[in-house]
């Protein structure tokens, strides 16, 4: 299958990586440039999100934020100048669901499919071909492109029409944060009482409060690694999402509201690229007293 794939950062560069290896010609764009790697390893570099378009039959956008999707899409020399009727676009990124909803018209209206797929499971199930990837749009279309998402993730959904997929998303990321902060409060109050944090970890894995947060998030609060699995600049991305969409709905999110403003601390003391299990140290700012310091 003729392919494209724009944005290759820490998840997309891997995702494009896995089609390129299963035989696909995958025409690549990216901003500042097409890492070598992936040419070598048989992808093809292309000028512009245009000529990608012109070239692939399903176009791949994988970039940061809903205003990058939009110029990647529609600006000077965007895919959609490159597309023709029949062609499919899928939008990986995660991005705003409403707008995403705009997106997809504007592309129907040029006879083209559109597939809204934001995934969850970071840089670690982008290089192992793990993501769960959450997808809206019409059956045909993701009947048509579900093989292709085989080579990038295990668990894949169609939830519903264009958008339900960056609902989805949106909703994993409101669960994500308020488990991150859950955990932090309850290893940060173990801690200062005086308890063994990492064997209250341990001890609660075996419990009704186990989690994947509990497992690897409170790890490494606990070991103080705060090196970037998934940055907290992008969680606020994704809570702001959470909070404009629930705001134009009429739904009130008091704790993802809180947990916002935990990350929002966090930035506030240099930590915009700290990965989303620091948010603990917010906490820990409050309380003058570190996870660590009760081991």
């Amino acid at each position: 299958m003729k392919l494209g794939f724009i944005g290759l950062g820490i998840m997309g560069a891997p995702m494009a990586e896995h089609l390129i290896a299963a035989g696909h010609q995958v025409h690549l764009y990216s901003i500042p440039s097409v890492p070598q790697a992936l040419v070598d390893k048989g992808g093809i570099a292309c000028a512009s999100g245009r000529e990608v378009a012109q070239q692939a039959d399903v176009i791949i956008t994988m970039v940061p934020d809903t205003p990058h999707v939009e110029s990647a899409l529609f600006g000077e020399n965007g895919v959609a100048e490159g597309l023709s009727t029949g062609k499919t676009v899928v939008d990986m990124s995660s991005i705003s669901p409403i707008a995403t909803k705009a997106f997809a018209q504007r592309i129907n209206a040029l006879g083209c499919d559109y597939l809204d797929a934001p995934v969850s499971g970071g840089e670690v199930g982008a290089k192992n071909a793990t993501l769960s990837i959450m997808v809206g749009g019409e059956q045909a279309a993701f009947d048509r492109v579900k093989p292709l998402f085989e080579l990038m993730g295990k668990n894949i959904t169609l939830v519903g029409g264009n958008g339900d997929g960056q609902t989805t998303k949106v909703a994993n990321q409101v669960i994500v944060a308020l488990n991150i902060e859950a955990v932090g409060e309850a290893l940060l109050l173990a801690a200062k009482a005086g308890a063994n944090p990492a064997k209250v970890r341990e001890a609660l894995m075996g419990g009704f409060a186990s989690s994947k947060i509990l497992e690897i998030h409170g790890d490494r609060m606990v070991k103080r690694t705060f090196d970037p699995g998934f940055r907290i600049e992008l969680h606020q991305k994704d809570l702001n999402l959470a909070l404009q969409t629930a705001k134009a709905l009429g739904v009130s999110l008091p704790n993802t509201a809180t947990a916002q403003e935990l990350f929002n601390a966090c930035a506030a003391h240099g930590g915009s690229a700290w990965d989303h299990s620091a948010l603990v140290r917010a906490l820990e700012i409050m309380a003058n007293f570190e996870i660590g310091q009760g081991s």
